[in-house]
């Protein structure tokens, strides 16, 4: 399959360039090699969403955010990545709370969620969590052609077909994840 354009990525199959991707990615994607995953070096200090997509050419509904909510119920954590286009934000008192049956649910802690992924903050991706973590994701980012997300790292971007990601395993396609930014 050719190397999608978006932007200003220079995008290539990821399986090329293993030194792009977090570790835990590039064994996810070991793992699955029928999907096909880009990826694109860029410069890290432009790794936050707003600034990528400027810098980079990509529009803010290309851009998919992963967000990393936890709750407690009977003394257990329960934990879910959710996958929302950069114009939205993740319904973490409604949607996400009910889906994880949590009486309170908030994001997790940089500090913790860099350690339970392996990952580097601003980067965390679906590709390469635990597997016991489901990962909820938006229609709209399902309904993308490609997605951009996270590579693990905060030096390059992966870019995926927004059906792909929703079938990825432990991925449920979640009505009303995201809500619109508002003022």
């Amino acid at each position: 399959m050719p190397s999608p354009v978006i932007g200003r990525l220079a995008a290539m199959p990821a399986r090329e360039r293993p030194d792009l991707l977090a570790e835990a990615v590039g064994d996810a994607l070991a793992e699955h090699p029928g999907v096909d995953v880009f990826v694109a070096e860029i410069d890290p200090g432009l790794a936050d969403t707003a600034e990528f997509c400027q810098a980079y050419d990509v529009a803010l509904d290309e851009s998919a955010n992963c967000v990393v909510v936890a709750g407690k119920r009977g003394g257990e954590q329960r934990i879910a990545a959710c996958m929302v286009l950069a114009t939205t934000r993740a319904d973490v008192n409604n949607v996400v709370k009910r889906r994880l049956d949590v009486r309170k649910a908030s994001f997790l802690s940089m500090d913790d969620a860099v350690a339970r992924t392996g990952m580097e903050y601003g980067g965390i991706t679906p590709l390469g969590l635990p597997q016991d973590w489901p990962i909820l994701v938006d229609p709209a980012v399902a309904a993308l052609p490609y997605a951009v997300i996270g590579s693990g790292l905060r030096r390059s971007k992966l870019v995926i077909p927004g059906a792909q990601l929703a079938a990825w395993p432990g991925a449920e396609v979640v009505d009303g994840l995201g809500r619109p930014v508002t003022g």
